[in-house]
């Protein structure tokens, strides 16, 4: 890589980051029930739905539950973020060389590796947040989340650090894809559309809307993924474990509650999407444009 090449990938991994914090401020809460809702026993529900779900929480737990683990996501998801954001453009750099125009699939495909090359940090960094999240003050295995990686590590290894890996990058790969594809698709049309040749003249609440959007089609597309992944990471280690793969888990929930099954706690992930997409966007573009020409 050469200096400038280095230098720009630098400024994309800052701007990723910035995006990434934005996320995790505006997220953690829909997360810590879309969870809640997710882990749940089918045959003996604790929440009835998303509103009843932060009902229980804040009367049990208080207000401050909805932000359990946020520590991990905020160090972790900031940097998971800037490492896709990053290597998205690096591909996109890539693609782009000697002056070509990037086509619908390799838009697609750039997000996708920049899902893949995130995955391996986003699957441990969601695997503690989780296991948090699911704590109730009456059933705390965790003080927190270096005691968490801590114990985890101990007994079952990197293996159990990294649990649910295999759905998580299927999850980041496919989603990441869609994300980006989206996001350039409405990018690229606002420009054709008022003639414009610079991203940076798009209007900021452009930017918010394009962020909402393409976050509602990646996880339209990507949720079932998500469901796999949250079962397996709440899911007992070794002979506890009621899931011995993603796809044992998958046929589970298919024979158990259907297709259905596969979206179970999606409207509060819509009812995210928009906040926490638009706010990704947004920063990511904003921080992007004041240091280019640093």
């Amino acid at each position: 890589m050469t200096e400038g090449a280095f230098s720009q990938s630098a400024k994309d991994f800052f701007a990723g980051a910035s995006g990434g914090v934005a996320q995790v401020l505006v997220g953690q809460p829909f997360d810590c029930v879309k969870v809640r809702l997710q882990s749940q026993s089918i045959s003996s529900p604790l929440y009835n739905n998303a509103l009843d779900c932060v009902k229980k929480i804040s009367k049990n737990e208080g207000i401050g539950a909805l932000y359990k683990g946020s520590v991990t996501p905020l160090l972790g998801i900031g940097f998971c973020v800037s490492v896709q954001f990053a290597t998205y453009e690096y591909i996109k750099r890539f693609f782009g060389r000697n002056g070509n125009h990037m086509s619908v699939p390799q838009y697609y495909i750039a997000g996708a590796i920049s899902g893949l090359a995130s995955s391996f940090l986003v699957g441990p960094v969601e695997h503690i947040r989780i296991r948090l999240q699911i704590q109730t003050d009456a059933n705390k295995l965790y003080s927190g989340p270096l005691d968490c990686i801590k114990k985890i590590s101990s007994q079952y290894g990197m293996k159990g650090i990294m649990k649910g890996f295999n759905p998580t990058a299927l999850r980041e790969a496919h989603g990441s894809g869609v994300y980006f594809l989206t996001y350039e698709t409405l990018i690229k049309s606002s420009m054709e559309k008022h003639q414009l040749k610079d991203r940076s003249k798009i209007p900021g609440w452009k930017l918010c809307v394009f962020g909402a959007a393409c976050g509602y089609s990646m996880w339209i597309f990507a949720y079932p993924f998500d469901i796999v992944k949250s079962k397996i990471q709440t899911d007992g280690f070794l002979s506890k474990a009621i899931y011995k793969s993603a796809w044992q888990c998958a046929k589970g929930i298919y024979s158990t509650s259907g297709m259905m099954g596969f979206y179970r706690g999606f409207i509060p992930v819509l009812i995210r999407a928009a906040p926490v997409n638009g706010a990704t966007f947004y920063v990511y573009e904003t921080v992007s444009q004041s240091v280019r020409h640093l």
